[in-house]
Parts: structure tokens; sequence; C-alpha cells
């Protein structure tokens, strides 16, 4: 559950909320891609190679959960789901691209003329 907030202890802090959302390791990429347009299950893995299939499946769920976002089931055969952004889910997009933002200067800043790489390819491969 959420946490107080550390300014008065008693109320709940929007810090723990937004990061018990958003704080996944899988939940901000996630919410990368799904900002770039709606996708399917098959896109998004391919798309986030490292994650497994059953991780996957576990952080669509928990933003589908918390209002981020909305699974659409078509009745096909094969079944196609699609996954898209909530209106609410659109709201974060400002607070995950900021986050892509300090990522890139974080990494100029500790790369000291050596190539930086991401462990395991977190699939995140945009500039």
């Amino acid at each position: 559950m959420a946490g107080t907030d550390p300014m008065d202890g008693e109320r709940p802090c929007p810090l723990t909320a937004a990061l018990n959302v958003i704080g996944g390791k899988w939940n901000v990429i996630v919410l990368y891609w799904l900002a770039t347009g709606t996708q399917r299950f098959s896109d998004l893995q391919r798309l986030m190679p490292a994650v497994t299939h059953k991780v996957l499946t576990a952080s669509l769920r928990q933003l589908e959960h918390d209002g981020l976002v909305l699974r659409a089931v078509y009745p096909e055969v094969p079944p196609r789901v699609e996954y898209m952004l909530s209106e609410h889910g659109r709201s974060v997009v400002p607070v995950v691209e900021a986050i892509r933002q300090w990522g890139h200067e974080h990494l100029r800043a500790t790369a000291e003329g050596a190539p930086v790489t991401t462990p395991g390819g977190l699939g995140c491969a945009a500039p």
C-alpha cells in the first residue's frame, strides 16, 4: 500500500503512489512503447527481448489494473489482443519521457568516453 507523505507522516505519499504504479523494472519501458501506439503482445515481446512472457504478462496486467493500460480483445481466430494507453496512462507519458531524457544525460555523464550498454538489452533502443 502507499506509504505516508514524508512531509507530514499521515497523508498518503504521492511519490510512493507513483512508484507503486510505474516503479516496476519493466513498467516504464512498457509505457514508453505503448506511448508510440497500440501494440500486440508479440510486438511488445519483440521490442523488449529481455523480458519473459510471464513478466510481461504480469506487467501489463498490473498496468491495466492501475488504469494506465487498456486491453482490447477481438473475437477472431486466433484471438487478437491489443494494448494501448488509457487517457490516464497518457498522462504519464511526460514523466516517462523525462525519465528517458535523464537516462540519456546520466549515460553521457558516466560514460567517460566508453560506450555504455544496457545489461540484458532492456528493449529501449530509441534515441
